[in-house]
């Protein structure tokens, strides 16, 4: 009944700049200033993720840790490790990804989880495909209002609000979908609200429903145009 999500290859930055295992320290600062990323993708053999190493891991930290003491009794200093460091001394391992093949809404939840920018993508054999942002996981939202209400009528209202017992005019503006007319069934209403809202591209649909039967055609005939254009 309804079109294919959008999945994260559809989305994703193919172009992507990684590192193995061995890259130094001063390697991965240039490349992340030379690339305008924070983070790094480490990969081994063929492209196979095995760990992601970012800002964070690169800035030397040191800090105070309180009830840990050294012999003499002062609070014991940690370095974390500097100028010498490799991209595998430093990464986190194993590498937080996602499939090729995920769905927005997935890898959406995967970083939230997480709380991170960006994952890399990978295949089935974790071989590294690219690597998909935030910035891209919204850029559905970019669609036009056009290419979103013909897929309402198309893949919804076709099917959900069929001639002749509903009358229904779809129109979108700024990712906000109306359903205007009139509908036989109005328990479908709901239902018909979660799979507008699953399109990708919408931002929230609104229903104007006059009371009343659906009205006849001008020849007495029940009206057949059920998925009609605003």
């Amino acid at each position: 009944m309804h079109g294919t999500p959008h999945i994260v290859s559809d989305v994703m930055t193919t172009t992507v700049v990684s590192v193995g295992r061995d890259a130094s320290f001063k390697e991965l600062v240039q490349l992340m200033r030379d690339w305008r990323v924070s983070a790094l993708p480490v990969v081994e053999g063929e492209g196979r993720v095995v760990g992601v190493v970012s800002e964070a891991d690169l800035l030397p930290v040191e800090e105070l840790r309180d009830g840990d003491p050294d012999r003499s009794g002062r609070p014991r200093r940690v370095h974390a490790p500097a100028g010498a460091a490799t991209a595998g001394e430093l990464m986190t391992s194993p590498a937080l990804t996602v499939p090729a093949n995920a769905t927005l809404a997935q890898a959406a939840r995967v970083m939230a989880r997480a709380k991170v920018k960006r994952l890399p993508v990978t295949d089935g054999l974790g071989v590294l495909q690219g690597v998909v942002s935030r910035a891209d996981l919204l850029k559905v939202f970019l669609r036009d209002d056009e290419e979103i209400a013909e897929e309402v009528r198309r893949e919804i209202v076709s099917y959900l609000f069929p001639a002749p017992d509903s009358v229904l005019r779809v129109h979108v503006h700024d990712g906000v979908v109306t359903l205007a007319g009139r509908i036989r069934d109005t328990s479908l209403v709901p239902v018909g609200a979660r799979l507008v809202r699953a399109v990708e591209g919408v931002v929230d649909v609104e229903f104007d429903l006059s009371p009343g039967p659906v009205p006849a055609a001008p020849d007495g005939r029940e009206r057949t145009s059920g998925a009609g254009r605003p």
